[in-house]
């Protein structure tokens, strides 16, 4: 039997022993250092690095080399803390900032952490443990309280919001700009709920699922379904003009990236947001140079939970509105094929790992 008091017994971890398989395995307890905390996680979201390593084993040039445990949005309830921390006690209900930078190199020293080269991001080779267990060790700065109108399915939704915090913010995007957003999964709907808590309230919201547009349209966006739409460029223009002043591209596809740099307006900003499978695009850089496009790119985030948290709290925010499935920990190996195979029925797919507390 599991004592967190003592530090011993065993845990459950969901470890992805191949490419397309996860295996429930007994490990020991996590052991924490002076400045963690260790966590019982709540829930945990399937994030589309998740979904590649899970159905492809590579992103990009990072490849899976053995066994590894998924998972990097996760909330959770603080459960025993190290000698150092005075902010965290047991019990305190927490949405987990995944990455650790080392805080000491120039990056960090900027305020810019999540470039930092030695950053220890969960899940994200070549780190190999991730948020899909029943407990983690975690640097207690990087452990952000939740207040009581924000519940523990919304923490772990921090994470990801926090991505479409950073793109708008990256992106300059002001009151009064219109926008437009290239794919309406989990980032591209919260880019939309950021981009109109903004001010920005003319957004369109391009996808060829229906299921995506049509909780897009409930959350304040214009829609275009681009599988019946001929000609995307002619319709954006009829509705724009010379095009919006920002544009996100949030699926991390080839085509749209280009089809970005069309339909901005000149000298307007794209923000490339999505990865593709490959790490490649080809892009019409003589467009890009002709209409003097700012490019923007997004990676992680920066000082953004505590005002994420509170957009939440607020109100702001409707985060849990994204959220289409939860599947209990048992059943993981479902929920990723179904995050994966049944992209019309899903926004946001989360993993409940243990009872909410």
């Amino acid at each position: 039997m599991t004592d967190v008091r003592t530090g011993t017994g065993p845990m459950r971890a969901a470890v992805m022993t191949e490419v397309g398989r996860i295996a429930i395995q007994e490990r020991p307890l996590p052991e924490i250092g002076d400045d963690e905390a260790l966590v019982r996680v709540s829930y945990a979201g399937v994030c589309g690095s998740d979904m590649a390593l899970f159905e492809n084993g590579y992103i990009g040039e990072s490849v899976v080399r053995g066994p590894m445990v998924l998972g990097h949005e996760a909330s959770g309830v603080v459960v025993q803390v190290g000698n150092a921390v005075t902010d965290l006690q047991p019990g305190t209900r927490v949405a987990l900032e995944p990455g650790v930078p080392c805080l000491n190199c120039e990056f960090c020293k900027g305020g810019r952490y999540n470039l930092c080269p030695d950053v220890y991001f969960w899940a994200s080779l070549p780190v190999t443990e991730g948020a899909f267990q029943e407990y983690v060790r975690h640097r207690a700065s990087f452990c952000h309280p939740l207040p009581d109108d924000v519940s523990l399915l919304e923490g772990a939704l921090i994470e990801p919001l926090s991505v479409a915090f950073h793109a708008v913010a990256r992106s300059g995007a002001q009151l009064g700009d219109r926008a437009v957003v290239l794919g309406a999964g989990c980032i591209g709907l919260l880019t939309l709920l950021t981009l109109r808590a903004a001010g920005v309230r003319d957004v369109v919201v391009v996808d060829l699922m229906e299921n995506r547009l049509e909780l897009a349209r409930e959350l304040g966006a214009e829609v275009v379904n681009a599988s019946t739409t001929p000609d995307l460029f002619a319709a954006l223009s009829e509705r724009f003009g010379h095009g919006p002043e920002v544009v996100f591209e949030t699926a991390g596809n080839r085509t749209t990236m280009d089809q970005s740099i069309r339909i901005v307006r000149r000298g307007g900003t794209v923000t490339f947001v999505g990865y593709t499978k490959d790490g490649r695009a080809d892009l019409n850089v003589n467009l890009l140079i002709d209409k003097e496009v700012t490019l923007k790119t997004v990676f992680r985030y920066q000082n953004v939970y505590p005002k994420a948290i509170t957009a939440v709290a607020t109100g702001t925010i409707p985060l849990g509105r994204v959220v289409s499935a939860i599947y209990p920990f048992e059943d993981i190996q479902q929920g990723m094929e179904h995050a994966i195979h049944h992209k019309a029925d899903v926004t946001k797919c989360v993993i409940r790992v243990t009872a909410e507390g």
